[in-house]
């Protein structure tokens, strides 16, 4: 089995969009061929043999800290005794520069992508145009070097501006970044210093060039080229067009990789022979570069028919739903194959194709996965569904995506339909899917896998309705699907059985409107601030907003209350808020727990789920008594609520000192029974807390949906009447 090194993280400001890439490659590199060794480098350029336990963090910030005693650290010169072939999925400067290359090629370590002389082009975009000019079109504009925006000379700029008749906006971005990061459009001149000096030193007071450039108008695109391993030509994929918001000037980080925000269209509204021409060009700028097996070339097609490109990059980024993947699935490629694909390639070049040793493959069990549906975490369920589709056991299971559309009927997805960027996207295409009744899910598939979210997913319908239907699927059955769905219902049910939970009051839209939003009338006047308000029935901080005054109250119920009918407003808890994942049926055992550090008192969204905002610590930094504690704690609460499978709860932690009762407590805020499952949610975090990996943790959530199934299989009435008249025998016989 070949070992290749994974390497991610690394020095230049990408590093998380790079940690995300990593994962991906470490999650779908085939494990009948490959043997995945994740190496981390460091901001600083450490390198470290990678825990898997630290693999699926949401930000390098979560684990950096303890590499240093819990990983093993190497240097360069180890690497040719560690691995047979380097997977690079870091990005940005000291990767994509040639520098990284250059190492590698010194120890003689075999490597995935572009070489040298054209990795030290793909970064430099300065150099990158010089070498395109003659080849393809690219947009007019002038380069200034650092020394020359540290002693800017506005009139000096100005004059170029017009010598080049470039008009505002322009662009300004700097020469060796990717990821959007530092990239301005200009539209007034009085704010282009500004936006030079920014795009100089976004990464550090050393600065780096900056290049000024007209801003092109037309249709802009994304198409990855990858190379046939087959027949060793290089091959376009169809490519993306991305569609910007209306208050948005480019594509940028958190259109990229927020789940549901990009606003893309693959292949692209054109012409075909309009695609033709695009993929042409990006070809042909591939060789001039002299990029190798893989590149991803951004540009622009004009109204006028001519192709633009405005960056060429030697490596793509290769999180789940990123261009390469999309347009690969566009084809029919997925994922695993993909990646096989690139290494082959590679590995034909180093003469090392036969370094392939296919395990004997075994019967699959058929697991439908369902995602989408018609809540508002339909977006965080399609990353939650795709994730599950992608971190199942290739040996083990046969995985078929199936998508909930908005009135909750079943569409079996493709490889193309399934990675699209949002539910949008793909109910736009349903006509391109399988459509299924939920009555012939049994017919394809021997296990349910849910990432469903909130509403009708999460509140135990979808779950009679599996009942019903006699087929098994994960998580929690129909009562505590619905009671957990319902944070008030909940609270009270949890404060009755002796646990502590906030004091809340559920206000409804009819209370409200009859008090004329008035808080005395309502029942609110004495309610204190800081309070949380919140819809009582949705997840992934929708709606949830810390307030901390009467219009701030005001204004957060009618917002919850233009689409909702009830509110739920409670006490704001002091103390460190946590979150656990608890495993198991009928004894169950507490993960280790999460601490979430939230900016601004409440867990935003993109805290949640945007490569590198978010910070979680796990284990929380509590003493091993106290983490005891609160793993008791939480136990019981899944236990009296009769969770089944997994979950994951939400609470806060108070040391005596905090809890108004003298003594330390574990208030409970909300069970999640169907808990998001991103590539870097924090069950995952937890479960590699034992060693467990993603697929070893959703492997053991289908065992023990299967095990609930099995505890409710329909007895007979033959078989009780006998069971009685033993148990009467016997009481005779006594």
């Amino acid at each position: 089995m070949l070992k290749v090194g994974v390497l991610l993280g690394g020095k230049s400001i990408e590093r998380e969009v790079s940690f995300n890439s990593g994962r991906t490659v470490c999650d779908h590199l085939d494990t009948q061929y490959f043997q995945a060794i994740p190496i981390f480098q460091t901001a600083t350029g450490d390198l470290y043999l990678l825990p898997w336990s630290f693999l699926y963090r949401g930000k390098i910030a979560d684990f950096e800290h303890r590499l240093e005693k819990e990983a093993q650290k190497i240097v360069w010169d180890d690497l040719p005794r560690l691995i047979d072939f380097m997977y690079i999925a870091v990005h940005g400067k000291f990767a994509e520069d040639g520098k990284l290359q250059a190492i590698l090629e010194l120890f003689k370590v075999p490597y995935l992508g572009t070489k040298v002389f054209g990795g030290s082009l793909g970064m430099h975009k300065h150099l990158h145009n010089e070498f395109l000019k003659d080849n393809v079109a690219i947009p007019k504009g002038f380069y200034l070097s650092a020394d020359q925006v540290r002693h800017y000379q506005e009139q000096q700029v100005f004059n170029m501006l017009d010598q080049l008749q470039l008009a505002f906006p322009v662009v300004v971005k700097p020469e060796n970044e990717g990821s959007s990061f530092g990239v301005f459009v200009v539209k007034h001149k009085d704010k282009l210093k500004k936006a030079i000096q920014a795009a100089c030193f976004i990464s550090g007071p050393a600065g780096q060039g900056v290049l000024i450039e007209e801003k092109i108008e037309g249709m802009e695109f994304a198409c990855i080229v990858i190379t046939d391993y087959k027949t060793g030509k290089l091959l376009p994929l169809p490519p993306t067009e991305i569609m910007l918001p209306d208050n948005a000037d480019i594509f940028d980080y958190e259109q990229k990789y927020m789940p549901g925000k990009a606003l893309e269209k693959t292949p692209p509204s054109c012409s075909a022979q309009e695609i033709k021409k695009i993929q042409d060009t990006c070809v042909k700028a591939m060789k001039a570069l002299e990029f190798s097996n893989m590149a991803r070339i951004d540009g622009f097609l004009t109204k006028d028919g001519r192709v633009v490109i405005i960056d060429s990059n030697p490596l793509s980024g290769m999180a789940p739903a990123t261009f390469l993947f999309r347009q690969a699935g566009e084809v029919g490629i997925g994922h695993a194959d993909l990646i096989n694909c690139l290494i082959k390639a590679e590995l034909q070049n180093y003469k090392m194709e036969k370094r392939f040793t296919p395990k004997k493959k075994v019967k699959k069990m058929k697991v439908a996965v369902l995602f989408g549906g018609a809540s508002y975490e339909r977006e965080i369920s399609l990353e939650s569904g795709r994730n599950v589709c992608y971190k199942l056991s290739p040996e083990k299971y046969e995985v078929i995506p199936v998508f909930v559309d908005y009135d909750m009927k079943l569409h079996v997805l493709d490889k193309r339909l399934l990675v699209h960027a949002s539910t949008r996207e793909i109910v736009n295409n349903l006509a391109d899917a399988q459509g299924l009744h939920w009555s012939d899910l049994k017919n394809i598939a021997e296990f349910v896998f849910l990432a469903l979210h909130g509403g009708q997913g999460e509140n135990g319908v979808v779950q009679g309705t599996l009942e019903m239907l006699d087929i098994p699927y994960n998580g929690s059955s129909i009562f505590a699907s619905a009671l957990c769905n319902d944070k008030y219902k909940t609270a009270r049910f949890l404060e009755q059985k002796g646990f502590a939970v906030p004091k809340g009051i559920l206000l409804s839209k009819e209370s409200w409107n009859k008090a004329g939003m008035n808080l005395e009338q309502a029942q609110l006047k004495n309610f204190s601030f800081p309070c949380i308000v919140k819809p009582h029935d949705d997840g992934c901080s929708v709606m949830v907003a810390v307030v901390h005054n009467e219009q701030h109250l005001v204004d957060s119920l009618n917002k919850i209350f233009k689409d909702k009918l009830h509110a739920l407003i409670e006490e704001k808890i002091v103390g460190m808020e946590l979150t656990v994942g608890v495993v198991g049926n009928e004894s169950p055992r507490a993960l280790a727990p999460s601490e979430a550090i939230a900016q601004k008192g409440v867990l935003s969204i993109a805290e949640k789920f945007l490569p590198g905002v978010g910070e979680n610590q796990t284990p929380a930094r509590l003493s091993k008594e106290d983490i005891a504690f609160i793993q008791e704690q939480v136990v019981q609460a899944y236990t009296a609520v009769n969770c089944a499978g997994y979950a994951r709860i939400d609470c806060f932690f108070q040391t005596a000192e905090q809890s108004p009762t003298g003594s330390k407590r574990v208030v409970m805020l909300e069970f999640n029974t169907l808990p998001g499952m991103t590539p870097a949610t924090c069950l995952f975090h937890q479960a590699a807390e034992e060693g467990l990996r993603p697929m070893d943790l959703l492997d053991e959530i289908i065992q023990l949906g299967l095990q609930a199934h099995k505890q409710n299989d329909v007895v007979s009435v033959d078989r009780v009447l006998e069971m009685q008249k033993n148990i009467t025998r016997d009481q005779v016989k006594e």
